[in-house]
């Protein structure tokens, strides 16, 4: 059995469906997860990372686990009791969705400082262990929905600063594989997409999926600043800026592990922006 955490988040979901569908007896677990979330035939089984007692009856029985790094939250974990619950539990195997931060901006307290010590954990747990480091994702153009279906506009700062965002999809293909497969332990994955893109570029990706124009308008630092405080913390929110406005060569380089594990590039921006244009009509 493989338990995936976060299960109802953009890798978690998509992960869920992948190992489904391959036949994988899998159980989904996040905090507010029902039936409603799952296929046919997964188990929906509602826990905290923060609560280490109400996982240890999920991971009972696994064989491998997906561990979502905790997102905003990740500084209220104890990786070292989950994975010490997981090990209870028959875990073999731990795959940990991480972030490329963690190497690139490792004087961030968020990337550097917490994102380094899950990752230490996981190394130090005594199961065979797979870290993915993914880059931006090509789902944080969600945000842009609201705007793009009222007014056919998207706001963002640094218009023509490439980054190659990464598909969540395509997390998931590799995290299926590296799950399954042997051949992978002590790997630390980095997952980009296949080219870098700008915001200006995607918002372009955004009107030709829609089949209608939509305005680009280019907002200062500050405004994008204020923006991001109303759902981030101000570290994180310096970390995000840093990144999107004056990223490292290490966060423009394109990574080839997408395709070392899945054998195929990995997916451009445009792809995902069909297959998610219903969002924004």
């Amino acid at each position: 059995m493989i338990v995936v955490t976060g299960a109802t988040g953009n890798v978690g979901r998509s992960l869920v469906r992948t190992l489904a569908g391959a036949g994988e007896k899998v159980t989904a677990t996040s905090r507010r997860v029902s039936d409603a979330d799952v296929p046919e035939g997964v188990g929906a089984h509602p826990a905290d990372l923060t609560d280490v007692g109400g996982l240890r009856p999920v991971l009972d029985g696994a064989d491998a686990l997906f561990l979502q790094n905790g997102g905003a939250d990740a500084h209220l974990l104890d990786p070292g009791q989950i994975l010490e619950a997981a090990r209870d539990g028959g875990v073999r195997r731990v795959v940990l969705l991480s972030s490329q931060g963690v190497a690139t901006r490792p004087e961030s307290v968020s990337h550097g400082g917490v994102g380094r010590a899950i990752e230490d954990a996981v190394r130090g747990s005594g199961l065979d262990w797979v870290i993915l480091r993914p880059g931006g994702f090509a789902s944080n153009a969600f945000a842009w929905a609201g705007p793009v279906r009222t007014r056919r506009t998207v706001a963002a700062p640094f218009g023509d600063v490439g980054l190659p965002v990464i598909d969540p999809d395509d997390i998931a293909e590799v995290a299926a594989a590296v799950l399954r497969e042997d051949g992978h332990a002590g790997q630390v994955y980095e997952l980009t997409g296949p080219a870098l893109s700008t915001p200006r570029q995607r918002a372009e990706a955004l009107a030709e999926a829609l089949g209608e124009p939509v305005r680009f308008v280019e907002q200062t630092r500050e405004e994008a600043r204020a923006q991001l405080l109303e759902f981030m913390p101000g570290p994180v929110v310096e970390t995000t800026l840093a990144i999107l406005g004056e990223p490292t060569p290490a966060e423009q380089r394109v990574s080839p592990d997408v395709e070392r594990v899945l054998g195929r590039a990995p997916r451009p921006f445009t792809d995902w922006a069909h297959r998610n244009v219903a969002a924004f009509r």
